[in-house]
């Protein structure tokens, strides 16, 4: 399970391309034309953050997305950040390590996109399509860094939010 920081959209095309990940997104992106679509094409699991009593069932989810060895990116800040605060990691999804099905490791992941990240990040209430035009509409090139900390066993941290606390401690240290 890939755990990163969340700045832009463009996080998904990196992550995707670099490992052929699946991601964790909200319900109402299922619905978005194009992305919707494309979503279903690498067995996204999509989470409804309205309904607090589905979380059983996303969770079960997700564990059986993990038991087919395919990997899953959560991005636990719950939002895009700015790139310069992490903020405070979400653990609820978390659970589905504890405990985490065999073989399963935490890829903690720092997203980074240099000097162009204060343009690239999608911060705030910026509606999705204003974000991808202005992102799209941007002058020259920027390069896209993932940095990968040292994979760790979720077991060896005892809970969910162990596990988030670690992930969060390891990408700061990036």
């Amino acid at each position: 399970m890939f755990v990163a920081n969340h700045l832009s959209w463009i996080d998904i095309l990196l992550l995707s391309g670099a490992t052929g990940t699946a991601f964790i997104a909200k319900a109402e992106l299922r619905r978005a034309p194009l992305v919707g679509w494309l979503c279903t094409l690498n067995a996204t699991v999509f989470v409804s953050r309205a309904d607090r009593m589905a979380v059983t069932a996303q969770i079960a989810q997700l564990r059986d997305t993990l038991a087919r060895d395919w990997p899953v990116t959560l991005f636990p800040e719950g939002t895009t950040g700015d790139g310069v605060t992490l903020l405070p990691f979400k653990a609820a999804l978390l659970a589905a390590l504890d405990p985490p099905p065999p073989g399963v490791r935490v890829q903690p992941v720092r997203i980074d996109y240099g000097p162009a990240t204060p343009e690239l990040a999608w911060v705030g209430d910026e509606p999705g399509q204003h974000h991808a035009a202005r992102v799209l509409k941007r002058r020259g090139s920027f390069v896209a860094t993932l940095h990968f900390a040292e994979p760790f066993a979720p077991a060896d941290f005892g809970n969910r939010k162990a596990t988030a606390t670690e992930a969060r401690r390891r990408i700061e240290a990036l």
